[in-house]
This record gives C-alpha cells, sequence and structure tokens, in this order.
C-alpha cells in the first residue's frame, strides 16, 4: 500500500474529521458493489480502508508517523516497537498486525453509503477486507449480416477458450450494441470476468437502415411507372409482391408495414420502397415516341421556372 495519507488525499497533519470526510467520498466511488467490472478500483477501495483505518487509530497513526511501522503497520525494526495500543501475533497465515480494540469503526461510514449498518455492506461493520477480484473481461466484435440484424437470427460466437455459444440478437439492436455474458471472462480469484460483444452490423448492397425502418430505391421500368404493376421486391424477410400505382412519378414512396427492424418496445419498423425509373439504353422506338411528343405540363412549375 501507498504512504496512507497519500492513499486518502490528505495532509499529514489532517483532522479525524477531514480524514473520515475524504475516506467516505473515496469509499462512494471505489467500493466493489459499484465497480464490479474494474478490479483496480477494488484494489484501490481496499488501500483507502487501510489507511483509514491505519490513520484514524491514534496509536498506529504515531507510531507511523515517528517511522516505528509502515503502511501495512508492520514494524520498521526486526524486534517489534514501544508504545501501547497493539503488537503482532502469529496465525495460520504468518505474522500479521493485531489492532487490538483501537481500530476504526467503519460502521458510521457505511451505514451513511450504503443504507445501514452490516446488512447494508458486504463488508459489515467491521470487516476490512475487500472481497477478491472477478477475473478479466474479455472484448469481442460480432459481425452479423444486415438482414439477420433485422430478422434477429441467432449468431454464433466463439470464445476465447474454444467453446462457441449461439446468441439470440436484443430487439433494438444496432450498430455498437454489446451484449454481456456472464461469467464468460477469464477467470479469477472472485470467479469469472464476463465476456462483453460489440455487435457491428455489416452494410447492405442496397438496403439501407433508417431508424427501425429500412429504406430501399427500387429501380422500375417506364412502363411499369405509365401502366402500373405488380412487381417483386426484396425484403430483409424475403420477396414479396409489390402494387405500383397507374402514373408513378420517380421518387413516390410506397410503405411494406413490418418488414423493418424491430425495436426496444417490440413493434416492428417498416420498409420504404421509393420508385426510380430507370430507362433503358438505346431504346431506337422509345426516343422515336418521344421525338414528336410535347407534354403540355410542365414538370418545373412549382419551381417558377
Amino acid at each position: 500500500m501507498t504512504d496512507p495519507y497519500q492513499a486518502l488525499g490528505v495532509a499529514k497533519g489532517a483532522s479525524d474529521k477531514e480524514i473520515k470526510s475524504a475516506y467516505r467520498k473515496l469509499a462512494k466511488e471505489l467500493h466493489p458493489d459499484k465497480n464490479k467490472d474494474n478490479p483496480r478500483a477494488t484494489e484501490r477501495f481496499s488501500d483507502v480502508t487501510k489507511a483509514y483505518d491505519l490513520l484514524l487509530d491514534k496509536d498506529k497513526r504515531a507510531q507511523f508517523d515517528r517511522g516505528e511501522i509502515d503502511a501495512e503497520g508492520n514494524p520498521t525494526a526486526p524486534f517489534g516497537f514501544g508504545g501501547g495500543g497493539g503488537g503482532y501475533h502469529r496465525g495460520p497465515a504468518g505474522q500479521q498486525p493485531d489492532f487490538g480494540n483501537a481500530g476504526a469503526d467503519f460502521g458510521d461510514i457505511f451505514e451513511g453509503l450504503f443504507g445501514g449498518g452490516g446488512g447494508g455492506s458486504p463488508f459489515g461493520t467491521r470487516q476490512r477486507s475487500a472481497p477478491p477480484p472477478k477475473g478479466a473481461n474479455v472484448a469481442y466484435r460480432l459481425n452479423v449480416e444486415f438482414s439477420a440484424a433485422a430478422t434477429l437470427q441467432k449468431q454464433r460466437i466463439t470464445l476465447e477458450d474454444g467453446k462457441t455459444i449461439d446468441l439470440s440478437l436484443p430487439e433494438g439492436v444496432e450498430e455498437g450494441t454489446q451484449m454481456r455474458l456472464g461469467g464468460k471472462g477469464r477467470a479469477g480469484p472472485g470467479g469469472n470476468g464476463d465476456a462483453i460483444v460489440t455487435i457491428h452490423i455489416n452494410r447492405h448492397p442496397f438496403f439501407e437502415r433508417d431508424g427501425d425502418n429500412i429504406r430501399l430505391e427500387l429501380p422500375i421500368s417506364l412502363k411499369e411507372a405509365v401502366e402500373g404493376a405488380k412487381i417483386k421486391v426484396p425484403t430483409v424477410d424475403g420477396p414479396v409482391m409489390l402494387s405500383i400505382p397507374t402514373g408513378s412519378d420517380s421518387g413516390k414512396t410506397l410503405r411494406l408495414k413490418d418488414k423493418g427492424f424491430h425495436s426496444k418496445s417490440g413493434t416492428r419498423g417498416n420498409q420504404l420502397v421509393t420508385l426510380m425509373i430507370t430507362l433503358p439504353d438505346n431504346d431506337k422506338k422509345l426516343a422515336e415516341f418521344v421525338k414528336d411528343w410535347n407534354p403540355k405540363d410542365n414538370p418545373r412549375a412549382s419551381m417558377g421556372v
């Protein structure tokens, strides 16, 4: 552990009130309940807790200031140290500091931070050690085809250990959506970490996402536009028949209901089909027809030209 004053961010002459205030702020920020995916925060929480315990014990603080013990409470001399308030005993894990009855009371700190007494905190009112940290999380990137994301098709992913899992995509899935697989990360003393899967939705050659809707520019012939027609149209669910109204202009948009992406609310967007009249190359009959054709309507009249 670092110097206890540095760990809490207080001056060497700090009062008990200043020490408590500094610890309260850090404990609230670093508490393991709020940092389950951050082992470093758990380590820091343990450090500031030890620092608080030492500095709020007047005897131990004085011994540390005189250089008789280090930041961990261990004696700096080979034969112990003078002064009252504590000594050392030989336990199952070797030499451990014995703080007697003078250790700092954490009850008021945790009661204020986490809602009351030993029951409100996993540490109780007297426990000083933080729980063992979990293993590291493992990040994955999952590429999903556009149509598969829209229709929520299950996706298979291979984990770091070689095992495969079939994932059910969530409603409302979009680029950058993250899925957490609990316990599928690396092993640690406090249990396995998690797998964090980030979704990347591949671009489609002719579909484009617009919120929960899907847009499609659909080429149609001049004949289909003039006379109207029933034509086959691609969707993420497969081809469907669409009726083209008689006399349709380029840019006219038709709607195919419930052929878009699934939303977080459980509904589904639509497919918006924009008609684009496509003329054939070098069609002599069409060229001859329009040569003597003089339409009366000015298509740019609304623009004042």
